[in-house]
């Protein structure tokens, strides 16, 4: 009997918390030492984290989060840091954007 393997179709929501997920684990990894205002950033994360938490997907939850961690960067006195928070606001922004393909 040949059974063929079904693969569960994307959808764009999918895709998108998908790369989020991959943003806030990479933002993670950059940011390994405390500085003046980390803890900003580790408030942050618990935001994002329980917004990804939910079921549903409120596109305006995202949008809003990506303005706070916006502030975060503009409050953050560590020029090396702020660079490495200003690329993960990028792909998060870019995460945001993400679509399904389409077969």
């Amino acid at each position: 009997m040949d059974q063929k393997k079904t693969k569960k179709m994307q959808t764009d929501t999918d895709v998108k918390r998908k790369a989020i997920k991959q943003v806030v684990a990479h933002l993670k990894k950059k940011i390994t030492s405390d500085y003046v205002g980390s803890e900003n950033l580790k408030e942050w994360l618990v935001e994002i984290e329980s917004i990804l938490a939910k079921e549903e997907f409120d596109i305006k939850d995202y949008i809003n989060a990506r303005k706070n961690l916006n502030d975060i960067i503009e409050r953050t006195l560590d020029e090396e840091i702020r660079f490495k928070l200003r690329d993960s606001w990028y792909s998060l922004g870019k995460a945001l954007e993400k679509k399904a393909k389409i077969n």
